[in-house]
């Protein structure tokens, strides 16, 4: 597929247009930030992990029923993706209490949860990404009800077969961020799933194998993303 212009430049990705208006290439960068954009960094090689991860993941996912924007790699750092409209939402599945989860409800973080639980935060990097509930993403017109309970069901879904896989290479899932996109009308899991947007814990030490080493100074960054890449791979 022919890379065209720049349409778009994120904290952590580019998206180029294709000859084909339904898909676009997604390029991943090296670039780390946190706290929204206050911090910011370099986690080298980050961008050919996350990339190749998410597709591999992506493609675990579609095996097990769940749709994704995912088409085609072309390239440690690029791929071709189906062009969604994003749902400005961000949903947050938590196992385990961790970051915000633990500081808003005094909670120690590592304690696992009686049972997982969904979040919504508003997709506004102006706001924030303010919390909200069920009831603000339909006043504000942001998904209908309809798309809502699709979403839901497809998170939870998307937790049940990650948590399996990741425990099966030595890994606790405590939580994480998923975004979802409309195609041609059908919701489909979009985005990406990396260190970036998960929180790994090492089964067994409990060692931090994500983003959590960037945003806390915890140093080990670009190792604690290899040796995830690593057990991923076998």
């Amino acid at each position: 597929m022919e890379k065209r212009e720049q349409l778009y430049e994120g904290k952590a990705k580019k998206v180029f247009a294709t000859e084909n208006p339904d898909y676009v290439i997604v390029s991943y960068k090296d670039d780390a930030t946190a706290f929204n954009g206050k911090k910011k960094g370099t986690i080298e090689g980050k961008g050919v992990i996350n990339n190749t991860m998410s597709n591999m993941m992506f493609r675990y996912l579609e095996t097990k029923g769940v749709k994704t924007h995912f088409e085609e790699q072309l390239s440690e750092r690029e791929t071709v993706v189906k062009k969604v409209e994003i749902v400005p939402l961000e949903v947050i599945i938590r196992n385990v209490a961790a970051g915000s989860f633990s500081k808003h409800y005094g909670v120690p973080e590592g304690k696992v949860l009686a049972a997982p639980t969904i979040e919504f935060s508003y997709k506004s990097d102006a706001l924030d990404d303010p919390l909200l509930n069920e009831y603000h993403a339909l006043a504000l017109e942001l998904a209908t009800k309809e798309e809502i309970e699709t979403i839901k069901a497809m998170a939870f879904k998307v937790n049940d077969e990650l948590k399996a896989f990741f425990k099966g290479i030595g890994i606790d899932l405590i939580d994480f961020k998923l975004e979802f996109g409309r195609f041609h009308g059908e919701i489909v899991l979009a985005d990406e799933i990396s260190p970036d947007t998960c929180r790994f814990w090492d089964s067994v030490t409990h060692e931090k194998l994500d983003k959590d080493r960037f945003r806390r100074d915890l140093g080990g960054v670009e190792d604690a993303y290899s040796e995830i890449f690593k057990r991923i791979n076998g």
